[in-house]
């Protein structure tokens, strides 16, 4: 922890344009019809889809991610995935918006699980255009021991109160790769399922995180009738391609709500804290 310690601080700028060929492949890929002339607003939680990892070929890891040490910091441990993102909507995006995220890591923490070994790191990301912020995150990304031999899937958490609406979505693999693609997104757990039975011990290929709390925040949207303006997420165990995915929440209540993702036994997998405009 000395090491990695030193990290904290450290920060990065990128920029992104909210273009409309890559707002066409997202309506594409949510089977949605919107057209998003220029100028036009685009949904507050899309944000998550630009601003790509643009790492070189050789830059890479064996994971497909690219490799520790650039900005993130070298965590020993193997497997990473996004832990959760506590996000607040300040002002729109738009086509046409030249954008910039302005990252920083803001906590590394060392803690241990029942899989074993863990570190949370802490990264605040803060996307402006021009001088007004569009948008703040806190986001968790958690890194963890390779799976023991023979063991058990995570047990369920705590029930979920009974949902006010719900729906269901199979994510198969073609809607994972169109995800990955989007977002450029190379980790190999979500379309090579040799590597990912193999090498990081899952029964089939891992939905992507973001993915879920995509079609998860759509639904609620859809619900609802408006989206968020804040929103906390925790992603609790994963999901796989080809099974049944619950999404589901409760109404509005005093302008907040919560939304989860289970799998068919309803473990839950995404747990969410919504809150709407009056």
């Amino acid at each position: 922890m000395d090491d990695l310690t030193a990290w904290i601080g450290r920060s990065r700028t990128q920029e992104d344009e909210i273009t409309r060929p890559a707002l066409r492949r997202i309506v594409a890929m949510l089977d949605r019809t919107d057209d998003f002339p220029p100028g036009a607003p685009i949904p507050p939680h899309w944000y998550a889809m630009f601003f790509p990892e643009i790492a070189p070929q050789s830059g890479l890891g064996a994971d497909g991610h690219p490799r520790k040490g650039d900005f993130l910091p070298p965590v020993k441990l193997p497997r990473r995935m996004f832990a959760g993102r506590r996000v607040r909507f300040l002002a729109p995006l738009c086509v046409g918006d030249i954008a910039t995220k302005h990252s920083e890591i803001t906590a590394i923490t060392p803690k241990t699980g029942r899989s074993g070994n863990m570190v949370f790191v802490t990264v605040r990301h803060t996307i402006r255009v021009g001088a007004v912020v569009a948008l703040t995150e806190e986001q968790d990304v958690v890194y963890r021991e390779p799976p023991a031999p023979g063991a058990p899937p995570p047990a369920p958490g705590a029930a979920a109160p009974p949902a006010d609406w719900s729906e269901t979505a199979t994510p198969d693999p073609v809607l994972l790769f169109r995800y990955s693609a989007i977002t450029f997104n190379g980790h190999r757990i979500h379309y090579d399922a040799d590597y990912t039975r193999a090498t990081e011990g899952y029964p089939a290929l891992v939905v992507n995180g973001g993915l879920t709390l995509l079609l998860l925040l759509e639904a609620a949207i859809r619900t609802h009738g408006r989206a968020p303006y804040s929103l906390s997420v925790r992603n609790l165990r994963p999901l796989h391609a080809g099974a049944p995915v619950i999404l589901a929440g409760t109404t509005i209540e005093g302008g907040a709500a919560i939304a989860w993702a289970a799998d068919a036994t309803g473990a839950h997998a995404v747990a969410a804290e919504l809150a709407f405009p009056l």
